[in-house]
């Protein structure tokens, strides 16, 4: 076997079909397209989602819930997280640098600090935003808060 002697498997290759060619050709004048109708002309083009008068699926499914457009979306990261990463790594101060190298977050994340867990180490962490129960829970371990 070389080059040369390459095929398509048995079948997997169809013929084109060659429409308007002649009328010998069995496929000339009306080109496969019937007779008159939209669809028979040149420029016919249909609506996405038409489908021949019946109601659309897009229309028969109810619409529920709404999406604000400018909602900004955070990355949680909760305090019990923090801690397991002071105990592994001796850290003093937890910021998107830190949170980036160990895969917490990615590169254009805007981080909040969720308050699951307790922490129990004094630390500073910088972030984007931080709920309320983690704030208390950070300044009660005599920590601090850097807001981006």
């Amino acid at each position: 076997m070389n080059l040369s002697n390459l095929r398509p498997a048995k079948g997997s290759t169809k013929k084109v079909k060659r429409i308007g060619r002649g009328t010998g050709s069995g496929r000339g004048g009306t080109s496969t397209r019937g007779h008159k109708g939209a669809q028979s002309r040149s420029g016919y083009k249909s609506k996405v989602g038409f489908e021949g008068g019946q109601m659309p699926l897009q229309r028969r499914v109810p619409k529920v819930g709404f999406k604000p457009i400018n909602r900004t979306e955070y990355v949680g990261v909760n305090l019990d997280v923090l801690q397991g990463l002071v105990e592994r790594f001796e850290l003093k101060s937890v910021d998107l640098a830190v949170l980036k190298e160990h895969g917490l977050v990615s590169r254009n994340d805007l981080v909040k600090i969720l308050g699951r867990g307790e922490l129990k180490a004094k630390l500073e962490i910088t972030a984007h935003a931080f709920s309320a129960t983690a704030q208390k829970a950070i300044e009660a371990a005599g920590g601090s808060i850097v807001k981006l």
